[in-house]
């Protein structure tokens, strides 16, 4: 209680009620009360009168009809100062005529509006551009109008209880619909100059320049698509300010948005199909990590069509780039290969030469899905070996990720299974420092979801491992991305695992995994359930583990999902093993060799360690010694890093025990 707004709101409800001590919810709502009347003494001494009858969180949820509400006050006051309202209406009818017409027109403006918004919106047949510029420096002389920075990037707003009063003053007048077409010209062409500046500007710099705005977008919108709105500007707005939802990544707000949009639009000119086309992109990418993909392939199916009839080489390659992801996170990888090579083929002649390069990074990516590391890592280092910054600074918005944050997922994860455990640690390390400096939290959260939390939570390292997955639950939570924070607790929930709460670890993993299932985004499903198989191996059910691990290899059976095929078969070695079954042991053998030989194929160093150790620890119990340590020390041997991670040292132990 530092703030003096709430010390003062805190204090007149203790005059009524001396026992009054606020918890952290009601701390809260008084705080927010405070906030929302911008702490004007009157209007709190106010608010604190109605606190006893109301109760404080009540009290919160009626200020939208603040002026009926806050009424009253003490005896001893002023018969202006016993009413918001009288006060208020004391202070306009104070203003000159002009003033009193600018402070209602800037009422429409939602958050802030720099002088040449309030020049363009305010003035009118009766009143000039310079007269709004002069009428809004009197109105902050009078305290009407609060006023931020400097002489060169001032900025205006009202205060919400003025904003408030001077709305209920411009409905009065018969204005408002003139004043918010005007103000959703205004920002349909600001919002264009932001499309367009987007491809060469400074990222930071626009996004100091644009994002401010986000709450005048939202007026715009709204009045747009009212009944007396106008849906065109909508439409074309709705468009120019897809670049601003992607970079804040405001997923749901986006699809929300687009989705109005295309029940507003007219087919049938050119114009409109182009807008119809820029809108079922923006669709497609918005349903990526929030529904199941039915709808999303829909969209992208549509965006490519459009781009076809239009001939657009760039909306062409944004719709194959959708319907590779998509197919990706569906684990649909053979047909993410074919959808690849089409991007590649269409890039070459794309006049970027980055878009080529992106083309390639999707190629290695579906190739790690299959099981060919070496072809992944080839087509990845050129990637970033002859990475060039984009002719267009829009990669983010037309592919929705930082192309060398995405790669280095990829390079971390193969470099991980051909046995470089701290390279990939470091690879990962850099690229999460790398997506934390450029601002953007899908790619963050793409490298914390598919390569840092895994390769982590694989490699032993579990202290960076939880430090991953909080920033993935964070940042997925705060930013509503539901997919990635159903990835977060299955993380969560092999962490717990790993350090023997076996119990808590299933519980998290089971329930998450189900959430995935019924959105049926699986990109990572097949190493969860072999989690979860091992979860229950720790716990000795070895039927639901069995269970699991049959699932996880009947999917990369199906999906030719081979990248984690070898560990699968060895999970499932481990598991005959707990049975008491008389051949338990030779069912065991089979699966081990099995892991053997897919792991060797792939030239996939770790899973071929892991299943080595699991056999040469069979085979020293079953008393073949000898054959153990000719099987397990050749592997181990082949390592020239990572020794201090937890399959090395197993490995070790396991060889000191063989002699």
């Amino acid at each position: 209680m530092h703030y003096g707004a709430v010390q003062l709101f805190v204090a007149r409800v203790r005059a009524a009620q001396p026992h009054f001590s606020p918890d952290r919810r009601v701390a809260a709502a008084t705080a927010a009360i405070c906030r929302r009347l911008d702490g004007i003494p009157l209007a709190i001494e106010l608010a604190a009168s109605r606190a006893a009858a109301l109760g404080i969180e009540e009290l919160a949820t009626r200020l939208n009809d603040r002026f009926h509400l806050l009424t009253g006050g003490r005896r001893t006051a002023l018969p202006r100062h016993q009413t918001l309202r009288a006060t208020l209406d004391w202070s306009y009818e104070l203003l000159a005529e002009p003033e009193r017409v600018v402070l209602r027109r800037l009422a429409i403006f939602s958050g802030g509006f720099k002088l040449e918004a309030a020049s363009a919106v305010a003035a009118g047949a009766e009143i000039a551009a310079s007269d709004v510029v002069a009428g809004v420096a009197n109105l902050v002389t009078k305290s009407l109008v609060s006023a931020k920075g400097d002489d060169t990037t001032a900025g205006y707003r009202l205060l919400e209880t003025t904003r408030a009063y001077a709305l209920e003053k411009l409905v009065e007048s018969g204005e408002l619909e003139a004043v918010a077409r005007r103000h959703a010209e205004y920002y349909r062409h600001l919002f264009e100059c932001a499309e367009t500046e987007w491809e060469t500007r400074n990222t930071s710099e626009w996004l100091a320049t644009y994002a401010p705005e986000i709450d005048n977008l939202r007026v715009a919108l709204d009045w747009a698509f009212s009944p007396g709105g106008d849906a065109a500007i909508g439409v074309a707005l709705t468009v120019a300010a897809t670049p601003l939802w992607f970079q804040l990544s405001l997923i749901n707000e986006c699809r929300g948005r687009v989705e109005r949009a295309l029940a507003a639009l007219e087919p049938g000119s050119s114009r409109g199909e182009r807008c119809e086309m820029q809108l079922y992109a923006a669709l497609g990418w918005s349903l990526m990590y929030t529904t199941g993909p039915e709808r999303e392939t829909e969209a992208w199916r549509t965006a490519l069509v459009l781009a076809e009839r239009l001939d657009d080489t760039d909306y062409q390659l944004r719709a194959l780039w959708g319907l590779w992801a998509g197919r990706v996170n569906n684990g649909e990888f053979r047909e993410t290969l074919a959808l690849a090579r089409q991007f590649r083929s269409l890039a070459a002649r794309a006049p970027d030469p980055a878009d080529a390069l992106i083309g390639d990074r999707m190629i290695g990516a579906s190739l790690h899905f299959l099981g060919d590391q070496a072809g992944a890592r080839q087509h990845i280092e050129r990637v970033l070996k002859g990475y060039v910054t984009p002719t267009r600074r829009s990669d983010a918005v037309r592919f929705r990720f930082d192309q060398r944050v995405t790669a280095r997922i990829t390079l971390a994860r193969a470099l991980w299974l051909q046995g470089f455990a701290d390279q990939a640690m470091r690879d990962v390390e850099s690229n999460i420092e790398h997506a934390l400096s450029i601002n953007h939290t899908l790619s963050l959260c793409n490298a914390l979801a598919l390569a840092a939390c895994p390769i982590a939570l694989l490699a032993g390292e579990l202290s960076a491992a939880e430090r991953f997955i909080a920033m993935l639950l964070d940042h997925a939570e705060r930013h509503a991305l539901d997919v990635w924070h159903a990835h977060g607790r299955c993380f969560e929930g092999d962490l717990l695992r790993q350090r023997g709460d076996v119990d808590d670890g299933l519980q998290l993993l089971r329930v998450a995994i189900d959430e995935l299932r019924e959105a049926r985004f699986v990109q990572y499903h097949t190493a969860f359930l072999r989690a979860l198989a091992q979860g229950f191996a720790a716990a000795g059910r070895v039927a639901p583990g069995l269970a699991a691990i049959d699932e996880a290899l009947a999917r990369s059976e199906h999906n030719e999902e081979r990248w984690s095929i070898a560990e699968e078969l060895r999970v499932k070695g481990e598991l005959l093993r707990q049975q008491a079954a008389p051949d338990a042991a030779a069912a065991a053998e089979e699966h081990f060799v099995r892991s053997l030989d897919w792991a060797r194929r792939q030239g996939a160093l770790s899973w071929e360690l892991r299943a080595a150790t699991s056999l040469a620890r069979l085979w020293h119990e079953q008393g073949r010694t000898t054959d153990a340590r000719a099987l397990l020390m050749p592997v181990y041997d082949r390592f020239t890093e990572g020794f201090d991670t937890a399959d090395l040292k197993a490995a070790r132990a396991l060889s000191g025990d063989l002699g």
